[in-house]
């Protein structure tokens, strides 16, 4: 499993309907849109294709002027616990 964040900048006049969009998108969950109108998302998807397709099917929103990845994750098992002290 992938998991990774991006910040979507929409068009100034289409923040909400980005945001509505993204909303409707497998795998992406809007986590927080700045008062500048900047959407933190993160993506879940199940190998590095499912992520690239993820990245390039953002960047391809009508009203999103760009995407870019602040953070990515390789998770190898994911249902097992986080060890702490590694």
């Amino acid at each position: 499993m992938n998991i990774s964040s991006a910040i979507v900048i929409p068009n100034p006049d289409r923040i909400d309907m980005v945001v509505a969009a993204l909303k409707l998108m497998s795998g992406i969950e809007v986590a927080v849109v700045s008062p500048e109108g900047k959407i933190i998302v993160t993506i879940e998807s199940d190998d590095d294709r499912g992520t690239l397709q993820t990245y390039e099917a953002l960047s391809l929103q009508e009203g999103v002027l760009s995407v870019s990845m602040v953070y990515h994750q390789k998770e190898t098992n994911p249902d097992s616990p986080i060890d702490l002290q590694a």
